[in-house]
């Protein structure tokens, strides 16, 4: 008999990782702090908790995905939180991007109470979720990881266990560096692209799939062209991310200039109120700058 599995947050990502653990034939129990959130996968299949205390209760992998540091804090460690009900000999995998050094306070936390903790932040937009192609990047014991892999694979794509506990945050800020460089770079190249008088779509087709491709660009390109800002990733979740890089570039002393510089360009957008929008949404930022608006608004 498979794992009882419990889901806690149900946003961009997690409706649909969730959906895929259903599909996969798990029994899912999710909570959600918006309750609303949890109707769809109920009547898919899941059953709805009124608190993650209830979803550890009765699950022995509890799964996480929720915003920020304080919110994973505040679902495993809080009052009527997994570490109340939790069994000893479960496992909690969080897939939210926090701060590594917290990822390790949490896991010792859960370790005293006998409960194991992988840490598997996710890339790959709500595209991924959706699909379950995500890229998983796991810290923490290499059974505990072995016990994941089924509802990894129900999630997810390109699995990795990257070292010990903490070691996949590290390597997700990791990739939020690549994933906000390259969106710069697109934002620029389109904007050049615009300035110059080229066709949007013509020029998308001529170097998706040569060396300046990217899983951005192919992706997010085309929303930019139309002018469709609705979010794979919103801005300040984004934004978040890149806080958590520059704060781990600074207790370890590494120079991110361009990570820093994007930091500000989103601190912008988020004073514009922009925050809601996706994070390929940094195009606007550099309209900003240079008066030209780029792509056309479909009809």
């Amino acid at each position: 008999m498979s794992e009882q599995i419990g889901f806690i947050g149900l946003g961009i990502m997690g409706q649909g990782m969730t959906r895929n653990l259903l599909k996969k034939g798990f029994t899912v129990r999710v909570w959600n702090r918006t309750a609303s959130r949890m109707d769809p996968l109920v009547a898919e299949g899941a059953i709805a908790c009124s608190s993650p205390a209830e979803v550890a209760a009765n699950s022995d992998i509890i799964i996480t995905c929720v915003s920020d540091t304080p919110d994973v804090e505040a679902v495993i460690l809080g009052e009527n939180g997994v570490i109340e009900t939790v069994k000893s000999g479960a496992l909690v995998v969080d897939c939210s991007t926090i701060s590594p050094q917290t990822t390790i306070e949490i896991g010792q936390k859960l370790a005293e109470k006998g409960v194991h903790m992988l840490d598997a932040p996710i890339s790959g937009g709500s595209e991924g979720a959706a699909n379950g192609t995500l890229s998983i990047m796991v810290g923490g014991d290499a059974d505990q990881f072995a016990r994941a892999t089924p509802a990894f694979e129900a999630m997810g794509k390109t699995i990795t266990h990257v070292g010990e506990s903490g070691a996949g945050q590290m390597v997700k800020l990791v990739n939020q560096v690549l994933v906000v460089g390259n969106c710069l770079a697109m934002c620029e190249a389109l904007l050049l692209a615009q300035a110059g008088g080229i066709d949007l779509t013509k020029a998308y087709d001529a170097v998706k799939n040569g060396a300046a491709g990217s899983w951005m660009f192919t992706n997010r390109a085309p929303q930019i062209i139309d002018r469709d800002w609705r979010p794979g990733f919103m801005i300040d979740l984004q934004q978040k991310d890149v806080r958590l890089v520059l704060e781990a570039a600074d207790q370890l002393g590494v120079p991110l200039p361009g990570t820093a510089l994007i930091f500000q360009f989103y601190r912008t957008l988020q004073s514009m109120g922009l925050g809601a929008e996706g994070n390929h949404g940094l195009m606007k930022a550099l309209e900003h700058l240079s008066g030209v608006e780029v792509g056309e608004a479909k009809a």
